[in-house]
């Protein structure tokens, strides 16, 4: 009917055949086609298809950015060895971190002035570097030992029996941990009191009183360190003058904040910390401060400095660490905070994500023989993973990653 029918000899020439059912009607597009298809029309939309097939395959063949082409975002196959992945990696539930890297300086912490109630020549100091435990000799004063005191109140008056107060306490507490007894550490200066104080006496190679004058001891919160001296051998010292200055005998880390990463920080939080020499240690933040100061001194609220606004933060080095800091004094290392953290959530390794065309990413998991690409929604990325979420992902599934 294509040929001999209405296309040509009907209506085609005389009629309608050329601009209407002729070429562009019922001749060619019309009854011809439409009635039914021929061998060579039906045989060149297979090879249509097939070739669409072969270019589909050579895509996947090429890379895995864009598998999901075409698949909307997932597709299952039967794969040959070959097709599979070179390997495969795990999806995880697993908390994330992301850090931030900050300067700090490694040493002592900032000097504190240490003074004496004593008056007379100096006749002995330590040297700076030294450390001073309770009830060692912090200087010699007219060839006098004046020992240390832990505690938090100053030697103001001479303590003997029948005096009360916290500073008795102090001297007893201080006593007890020496290992002399016989008394109740208390606010009440005993004479079983005066007694134990006449034996450290006697230990000291001092006059045995049995009472303990303001310039016969010194005070400090704990074990410390001499950083500097502030007197000298011969100088005749008034009481209350500062002797040296002190700090703790641990090494800590301090870090100047910028303000607007302070609630990155908080006590305890842990922290890793790089030496000078690339070590890597483990600390904890000892203390965040309140009061903001601008870089270079000052403090913010007096508008003083000039720079960004900072607080000091404090980091101690964990005890199984501490072998590692040798001697470092105001050296400079890098402290990694968190600054974004996530609990329990789905990873896989970055080197997992799939670029597909239509946008986003996937991943290709991989079960025994078979494998689908499944698009999926990326959040916190850390330590070479990151967070995914997709249908049909669960903790424990295989995915492909490169060899």
């Amino acid at each position: 009917e294509g040929t001999s029918g209405e296309g040509t000899s009907g209506e085609g020439t005389s009629g309608e055949g050329t601009s209407g059912e002729g070429t562009s009607g019922e001749g060619t597009s019309g009854e011809g086609t439409s009635g039914e298809e021929s061998p060579r029309r039906r045989r060149r939309g297979r090879r249509g298809r097939a070739f669409a097939a072969v270019a589909i395959l050579i895509v996947l063949a090429a890379g895995g950015a864009t598998v999901g082409v075409g698949f909307g975002g997932e597709r299952e196959k039967e794969s040959r060895p070959g097709d599979l992945p070179p390997a495969t990696a795990e999806v995880t539930r697993t908390d994330l971190a992301q850090r931030e890297t900050v300067p700090g300086t490694l040493g002592y912490g900032t000097p504190q002035p240490l003074s004496a109630g004593a008056a007379g020549t100096v006749t002995w100091l330590p040297r700076p570097g030294d450390t001073i435990s309770l009830g060692e000799p912090v200087l010699h004063v007219d060839g006098r030992k004046v020992p240390l005191l832990y505690g938090d109140t100053p030697l103001y008056r001479e303590l003997k029996p029948g005096v009360e107060g916290p500073d008795v306490r102090q001297l007893e507490a201080g006593l007890s941990r020496l290992g002399y007894v016989g008394f109740t550490v208390d606010d009440e200066y005993s004479v079983n009191t005066a007694q134990a104080l006449k034996r450290w006496q006697r230990h000291l190679g001092l006059e045995e009183t049995g009472s303990l004058g303001a310039g016969d001891a010194v005070v400090a919160p704990g074990k410390v360190r001499v950083a500097g001296l502030e007197t000298q051998l011969g100088q005749t010292l008034h009481p209350g003058a500062t002797v040296m200055r002190y700090t703790g005998t641990e090494q800590q880390i301090s870090v100047d904040l910028d303000t607007k990463k302070q609630k990155l920080v908080h006590k305890n939080d842990k922290v890793t910390v790089t030496l000078p020499d690339e070590a890597r240690v483990t600390g904890t933040i000892t203390g965040v401060g309140n009061v903001a100061t601008r870089e270079g001194g000052g403090d913010e609220e007096q508008g003083g400095g000039d720079g960004k606004s900072v607080i000091k933060v404090t980091v101690g080095v964990d005890r199984e660490d501490r072998g590692k800091l040798g001697t470092y004094d105001g050296a400079p290392v890098d402290v990694d905070i968190t600054s974004v953290a996530k609990k329990g959530v789905l990873t896989v390794p970055v080197s997992a994500l799939l670029a597909l065309a239509e946008g986003g990413y996937g991943v290709e998991v991989v079960d025994g023989g078979r494998t689908r690409v499944v698009a999926v929604r990326t959040g916190l990325f850390a330590n070479g993973r990151v967070e995914v979420t997709g249908d049909g992902l669960e903790r424990g599934d295989k995915v492909g990653v490169p060899k």
